[in-house]
């Protein structure tokens, strides 16, 4: 399973989303420090509530397999930065939480997501466990595998570690081209 590192603003869900993935029954508690488990990494709110959150997102990537974003449906705005994946060396996907919020807003939120460069975007809910599975099926696949002249190859020609060549190929080409 993958090592998952979750970032978010203070009530996002991600103490929430830890305990349903470690099918725990969820209960408050307010994450004071970063917790750290075989498989998930929860930070406080308060990481991605400064101007240094892409900075807690390089360091920790080195400690996970994938970094994921977790934003509130119901969120008045964004605290990431239009392309922080930029400052990490691992995939970077998006966790919607609270879906089922009666103010909830999905479509902004995922836009804001795209704008930070999440690969990949994940609706869930912690009450309802909508969307929960997905994220488990996309954590239980291992992480890529290669060898270091493999991993030398591709940042040779900036294809990321963890996606497949040919579909890097087939997303570059699909660029619009500059006149």
């Amino acid at each position: 399973m993958k090592k998952l590192f979750l970032m978010g603003r203070s009530e996002a869900g991600k103490t929430s989303l830890t305990q349903i993935l470690h099918g725990e029954e969820l209960h408050y508690h307010k994450t004071q420090y970063t917790n750290t488990d075989d498989d998930i990494i929860d930070s406080p709110g308060e990481y991605s509530e400064t101007k240094r959150c892409g900075l807690g997102l390089a360091c920790f990537s080195f400690e996970a397999d994938v970094l994921a974003l977790l934003i509130a449906a119901d969120e008045p705005f964004s605290v990431f930065e239009a392309n922080c994946q930029c400052f990490t060396n691992r995939p970077l996907i998006g966790i919607i939480t609270k879906i089922d919020s009666p103010y909830a807003n999905v479509p902004m939120v995922r836009n804001w997501m795209i704008n930070s460069g999440c690969e990949r975007i994940f609706e869930v809910s912690s009450l309802t466990r909508e969307g929960i599975q997905d994220l488990i099926d996309y954590l239980k696949d291992d992480p890529v595998k290669l060898t270091l002249e493999e991993a030398k190859d591709r940042q040779s020609h900036g294809i990321p570690e963890w996606i497949d060549p040919a579909e890097w190929k087939r997303e570059m080409a699909a660029l619009p081209r500059r006149a």
